[in-house]
């Protein structure tokens, strides 16, 4: 089941969940620096209570988590426990966000481990690899309206 995640207990999981699945896939393609400042991001109060979060959840476990700002325009955090990768947790989150906004265009900045994950959802590349704060990622774009697999 996919629903929003309001509470500080399970934003605190949320959030759990996120910096363990970091730490196992995407922190060894990022530098000391570049781990550090994906800390930051996650343990900085004012920019967690800005987003909205979506979690997929069995038997009340929490096993995949979307984050998303700007209106649900830009995805910030995206991830899966890894135990439950390959299951379409993942397409479902997404989904979800499709279902509850009607913007023609979303944005992500993906790491290098997830620019396959997102390709497969419909994203396209904006631009080349880029690095920021240590955090290498490829900025991304999803277009509703274009032919990418997606029925909305």
């Amino acid at each position: 089941m996919i629903r929003q995640i309001r509470n500080k207990v399970e934003i605190t999981a949320a959030l759990s969940l996120i910096w363990e699945t970091f730490l196992q896939f995407e922190a060894p393609d990022y530098s000391d620096e570049g781990v550090k400042s994906f800390r930051e991001f996650i343990e900085n109060e004012d920019i967690v209570a800005s987003l909205e979060f979506w979690g997929a959840y069995e038997n009340d476990e929490l096993r995949g988590v979307i984050a998303t700002n700007e209106n649900r325009k830009h995805i910030c955090c995206f991830f899966v426990k890894s135990k439950y990768h390959r299951q379409g947790i993942g397409r479902k989150l997404w989904e979800c966000v499709l279902n509850n906004s009607n913007h023609p265009v979303y944005t992500v900045n993906s790491s290098p481990y997830a620019v396959p994950v997102y390709h497969k959802l419909g994203f396209i590349d904006m631009d080349s690899e880029q690095l920021s704060d240590g955090i290498r990622f490829t900025p991304m774009k999803f277009e509703r309206y274009r032919d990418n697999g997606i029925q909305n």
